[in-house]
């Protein structure tokens, strides 16, 4: 599946829940070059992001749950600095995003995939320059069983972002 109408159409679609784990630590999405620039100067700016948290919100709403396993690098990239910051403001649309450290992410896939309703896997391709190039449908049931393991492995262990923050800072020289 390739982004664009049908690939958004998933988060509009689903009926439960919408799990996502996350595996780089950089990711080079044209819509937040700006933002993320803006984040580094030290005039951040979350307006690019709105649409993505009116529909969080909405899907919240609706009893449906976006939650998402981050697993970052130290130190931590100045593109997961700026999503951690963006996380602070997308949670209170109900987006709950957790960490994990990459020593503690063994035993998990080395790649992003979306799980919605825990039987529709969609494994995300990205180019060698962090753009995504889409995703790759899985209907096989012992592969899907797989990845739904590994989202609760991961859930287990994370940690919310400001605990996680507050754990971690002193390992972040950038900080």
């Amino acid at each position: 599946m390739e982004p664009g109408p049908e690939f958004a159409k998933l988060f509009t679609t689903f009926e439960h829940t919408a799990y996502r784990l996350e595996m780089r630590d950089q990711y080079n999405i044209p819509r937040e070059a700006e933002p993320l620039a803006k984040f580094l100067a030290g005039e951040p700016d979350i307006s690019y992001h709105e649409g993505w948290a009116d529909m969080v919100r909405q899907a919240t709403a609706e009893g449906r749950r976006f939650s998402r396993v981050r697993v970052v690098s130290f130190p931590l990239t100045n593109y997961t600095r700026f999503a951690m910051w963006v996380a602070g403001h997308t949670r209170e649309a109900g987006d709950d995003i957790r960490y994990l450290t990459r020593e503690q992410a063994t035993g998990l896939p080395p790649y992003d995939y979306w799980l919605f309703d825990s039987c529709k896997l969609l494994k995300m391709r990205f180019s060698e320059a962090d753009e995504f190039l889409g995703g790759e449908f899985i209907d096989d049931p012992a592969e899907i069983v797989q990845h739904t393991y590994w989202r609760d492995a991961a859930q287990h262990h994370a940690t919310e972002r400001d605990e996680f923050l507050s754990k971690h800072e002193q390992r972040d020289d950038r900080r």
